[in-house]
């Protein structure tokens, strides 16, 4: 069973039950799915890069990329429809924890100049977004193999019905984010 898992199980989820006031213990906010994808423009311009993207976040993510099309021609872009433009991968369950649990407490701090996440990325319904510059972060990448220097979003899809509730469970997974002036006074 993966460490964070485990630890979500035993621990954190009575902690949040308490600190949330929560009755049902089946209503305890959890991780539904992450979804990380990366974007790789037209492939007018460089037929390489998606294949280095999806050798990458399979590298990363341990599961096979689902490659995504463009759904509408954007000229400006020299992107036409159904051009592959990027990839992506939702992970779930013990791959999921496994994928944040290295995230957060691997990747995250090999950061160049990390002072946490900004703590306004919650979409209202429980859910948090959140954009890596480099895929270089991951002890998975080999840095003198790298081709493309590609960023990556990540998505923390919740049951939380509020984002109070969602940042209540990121916050004892691990995730950093940063202080603002409200909780500094």
């Amino acid at each position: 069973m993966a460490r964070l898992l485990e630890s979500y199980k035993t621990e954190i989820a009575a902690a949040l039950r308490t600190e949330l006031g929560i009755a049902n213990p089946m209503s305890v906010p959890k991780l539904s799915k992450v979804v990380v994808s990366m974007g790789t423009g037209s492939p007018m311009q460089d037929k390489n890069r998606l294949p280095a993207a999806v050798e990458d976040l399979a590298r990363v993510t341990g599961q096979k990329p689902q490659i995504r099309r463009a759904r509408r021609a954007v000229s400006n872009f020299k992107i036409r429809e159904e051009h592959e433009v990027g990839c992506r991968v939702t992970l779930r369950g013990r791959r999921m924890y496994e994928f944040v649990d290295r995230l957060f407490n691997a990747a995250m701090p090999r950061m160049r100049d990390f002072r946490g996440l900004n703590p306004r990325s919650f979409d209202g319904r429980g859910n948090y977004s959140m954009g890596i510059p480099d895929q270089s972060i991951f002890a998975e990448i080999d840095i003198g193999k790298i081709t493309y220097n590609q960023g990556m979003n990540i998505t923390f899809v919740t049951t939380a019905q509020s984002d109070a509730h969602a940042r209540a469970l990121l916050v004892r997974l691990g995730l950093p984010l940063r202080k603002t002036e409200e909780q500094s006074n």
